[in-house]
């Protein structure tokens, strides 16, 4: 699979559109206020060149200090931010509020960041007149602004996105689906489908999470030992063999340096099949605060 003189630093993954996105960036979501300035420019200063947010986390404006912080020009670095739940009737504004916020004329990735509606008045409800059928509509005309380089969604499952590219007025085939993926959440007919439609895939809470199983996986922690990596170094190239993007997350300088040190390093075959094989299932996010399910368990 990958090679002794693999540059996952420098990997790019093309997408339907054409356009490169940086294999590996920096995920932000739940970093606390101050800290995510400070994770961006961490990140940018040790060469990543892919930031990941959205309006929902609330830190976009941050976000848009470290890059400023960093002093590295715009045009070298790959931010992707996403459309909340209840602005979903709204996506115009919404995407206005984003480029205020991170202080910037485009994002090169605007996703959907869930397939549900959300009524602004009742997070707990749907709104009654729309869905994310016609949020895409409204979605596909972002990239001729030129405010939005790419479009897609955010944890879409097999359900949902048969769902819309076989509706009519879907013309635009997502660039990207952003999901959960790791080894306890490995979704290998969500990443099979995606790839036969052309879509690519990121993986969010690609390290799992510090409840995750992963924490204590005897078999990540031996391939790490005999690799001399960490096991978060372990889980990025398992996401990367996997030809899926990765976006890990931390507010914590060295650990962002860490993530980064991956070049030159590959897994087997055989150490991906171990990894791939992890008997426990943990999602780290799961969908029973929305007001509809978009989970069906049936992306393994």
């Amino acid at each position: 699979m990958g090679s002794a003189d693999q540059q996952w630093t420098k990997k790019t993954f093309t997408l339907n559109t054409g356009a490169k996105i940086p294999a590996v960036g920096l995920g932000t979501w739940q970093s606390g206020p101050n800290e995510v300035r400070k994770a961006v420019k961490a990140a940018l200063d040790a060469g990543y060149r892919h930031i990941d947010t959205a309006l929902a986390y609330g830190n976009e404006a941050e976000v848009g200090l470290g890059i400023k912080d960093s002093g590295v020009p715009r045009e070298e670095i790959w931010i992707t931010t996403k459309l909340d739940n209840p602005w979903h009737k709204r996506v115009q504004e919404g995407i206005d509020s984003s480029l205020n916020s991170l202080q910037t004329d485009y994002v090169d990735l605007y996703l959907m960041h869930w397939p549900s509606s959300t009524d602004p008045d009742d997070l707990k409800k749907h709104l009654p007149d729309w869905d994310f059928i016609k949020t895409w509509a409204e979605m596909q005309k972002l990239p001729e602004s030129g405010r939005v380089k790419n479009i897609g969604v955010s944890n879409f499952a097999i359900r949902n996105l048969e769902k819309l590219l076989n509706d009519p007025s879907c013309k635009t085939t997502p660039a990207v689906n952003q999901v959960e993926l790791h080894p306890n959440n490995p979704s290998p007919k969500l990443v099979d489908y995606c790839k036969e439609k052309g879509i690519h895939c990121t993986a969010y809470s690609c390290l799992g999470s510090t409840n995750s199983p992963l924490a204590k996986d005897q078999t990540l922690q031996k391939i790490a030992d005999n690799k001399g990596k960490t096991t978060a170094q372990i889980l990025l190239l398992w996401g990367l063999q996997r030809d899926t993007s990765v976006i890990p997350k931390s507010v914590t300088a060295s650990r962002i340096e860490s993530n980064w040190q991956l070049d030159g390093a590959s897994l087997t075959d055989e150490e991906m099949e171990q990894l791939s094989s992890l008997p426990d299932r943990f999602k780290v996010c799961g969908d029973g605060w929305l007001p509809v399910k978009v989970f069906f368990g049936d992306d393994e």
